[in-house]
């Protein structure tokens, strides 16, 4: 199979593929931060059912939101926390599910009928063809981990599985760096021929490294979300008054402290963050000191400043106990971490200045 070769596209064909993948991406990550919301509002668990076409038409009438409603009253959320709620306060929950699920189907629209359109009227090779249905297949799966994980959180526990928690959020951020990496390979194509420049290596290997522990620290995020770890141990830069408290290492056996445990998940999560910023900031030192090409110095840039708002961000959710704001505004910034390291790593691909 022939490897896809942007640099065979003409101008003409790119921009249109380019505004659609570019479409998709800032459409998956709406899609981040309205889960987010969702999240922080507890309002993930109002919508019981996963009807792919018929949930797409919300309640009109009064009879219509008895139907929903009356089912979330057999829900342990309902039965354990939410035994209280009048039809009103059911609403006001259900319709943040109900956006989410809507802009879940909205994506799918997006990717689906452009892709079948730029297909059918052989605007993609057969490599370029292949990489997009790797997206949609990703797409797919990602809405069936959504679903997955709510129903975690309606049979016993009235809260959804942090792990299934932490697969539904990465999954997005799979599908969003693969359409965003595809995007840059049209955008920035890299020469075939071009011979990769000994100064940079380090730099690659370094943000490969960066990339691993970027990942990880939105997988812990996820734990940190799902067991409302960031509710605990509101201070800085310790924990309480110990960087490390005794609860850390409370469970046993040792390793379910920093899978399950909330003052473990929490801890990893702090130190992770320590990491990035180190490897960011090293990596943004050292690349001051080469003759790097425009794109290559705009990346470095971006990702130092982000990490820097990120961590900022991490800080006073902290120290605010999670303010949904504050939460939501952290979920985008890790969002943009992610998005600005898969950027860096594509510019230092292509060489520099000879």
């Amino acid at each position: 199979m022939a490897p896809f070769n942007p640099q065979a596209m003409t101008i003409q064909s790119k921009k249109p593929i380019l505004i659609w993948l570019f479409s998709g991406c800032f459409l998956i990550y709406a899609m981040v931060v309205l889960g987010g919301i969702t999240r922080l509002t507890h309002s993930g668990l109002s919508m019981v059912e996963w009807n792919m076409i018929v949930g797409s038409m919300p309640p009109m009438s009064d009879a219509d939101w008895q139907v929903p409603f009356e089912k979330y009253k057999l829900t342990p959320e309902f039965q354990k926390l939410n035994y209280q709620f009048s039809l009103d306060e059911f609403k006001s929950i259900y319709w943040w599910e109900y956006s989410h699920r809507l802009l879940g189907r909205t994506i799918g629209l997006v990717f689906l009928i452009p892709f079948l359109y730029f297909w059918i009227r052989k605007k993609i090779d057969k490599a370029l063809f292949n990489r997009l249905v790797v997206v949609l297949i990703l797409g797919g799966f990602q809405g069936v981990l959504g679903w997955y994980m709510v129903k975690s959180g309606l049979i016993k526990d009235p809260h959804v599985s942090h792990y299934r928690l932490a697969a539904h959020l990465i999954s997005a951020f799979l599908v969003f760096g693969f359409t965003f990496w595809i995007a840059l390979d049209i955008l920035f194509p890299i020469p075939k021929n071009k011979q990769q420049v000994d100064p940079l290596s380090g730099i690659r290997k370094a943000a490969y490294v960066l990339f691993a522990f970027v990942v990880v620290q939105i997988i812990y995020g996820a734990f940190v979300a799902g067991l409302k770890a960031g509710y605990y141990y509101p201070t800085f830069p310790k924990m309480g008054d110990e960087w490390m408290p005794d609860g850390v290492t409370f469970l046993q056996p040792l390793w379910k402290n920093f899978m399950e445990g909330i003052p473990g998940v929490q801890f990893v999560h702090r130190y992770i963050a320590y990491v990035v910023l180190f490897l960011i900031s090293f990596i943004w030192y050292r690349s001051r000191k080469l003759n790097l090409l425009p794109t290559q110095k705009m990346a470095a840039n971006i990702l130092f400043t982000v990490v820097w708002f990120q961590f900022t961000l991490g800080v006073l959710t902290l120290l605010y106990s999670v303010p949904v704001c504050l939460g939501v505004l952290h979920q985008t910034g890790a969002f943009f971490l992610f998005a600005s390291t898969l950027f860096f790593i594509h510019q230092f691909k292509m060489g520099t200045v000879e």
